[in-house]
């Protein structure tokens, strides 16, 4: 058997390995960063990490023809500074909740709800604010949740590395999601 007949999925010849798509984990399978396949093919080949999951595409050259990696992780531990947390705004608040409204599911019109109302002393952070479309935000009103009984689909909360790593690269990264807890 020769390069080609080992991969059992269509060849894809990959074509600019510099974009950022190959998910780095610590060698306690943490998240670190994104990527992109040059280095982590060179981290492959010095031995610094090995591969837990292929893409599809491959890299030739005249005498090897590689998989393109799509998951690795370090070989040795690497000790991380305490990372800022996400900036909680808007955009982000959007994002975490996927654009959709977390009282109908609804997907237009949306804007941002207190669950405890800061009339009632709710607080302006991660862990108190939720999409809302602005019809289910106008009839929920200066009430909490159970107070206009209309239940949250998920509960707020600050979101973490997974999140943004999803939110940045990881759109069609299906095989992804068992690493960043998706």
């Amino acid at each position: 058997m020769n390069g080609p007949e080992l991969f059992t999925a269509p060849l894809r010849v990959a074509t600019d390995l510099s974009v950022p798509r190959v998910l780095v984990l610590n060698a306690s399978y943490e998240p670190l960063h994104v990527t992109s396949a040059k280095r982590a093919i060179t981290l492959i080949q010095y031995g610094v990490a090995e591969v837990l999951e292929n893409s599809a595409d491959v890299v030739r050259s005249p005498s090897t023809v590689l998989p393109v990696p799509s998951v690795i992780r370090l070989r040795r531990y690497i000790r991380r500074p305490r990372i800022h947390p996400i900036p909680f705004n808007r955009r982000n608040v959007l994002r975490r909740d996927a654009y959709t409204c977390q009282y109908c599911g609804e997907r237009g019109d949306l804007t941002l709800d207190h669950v405890q109302p800061r009339s009632k002393g709710g607080r302006h952070g991660w862990e108190n604010v939720v999409v809302a479309c602005r019809s289910c935000n106008q009839r929920k009103g200066d009430r909490t949740p159970e107070e206009a009984a209309m239940p949250l689909r998920l509960r707020p909360r600050a979101p973490s590395f997974g999140f943004y790593a999803q939110g940045q690269f990881a759109q069609d990264r299906s095989e992804w999601h068992k690493y960043l807890g998706g």
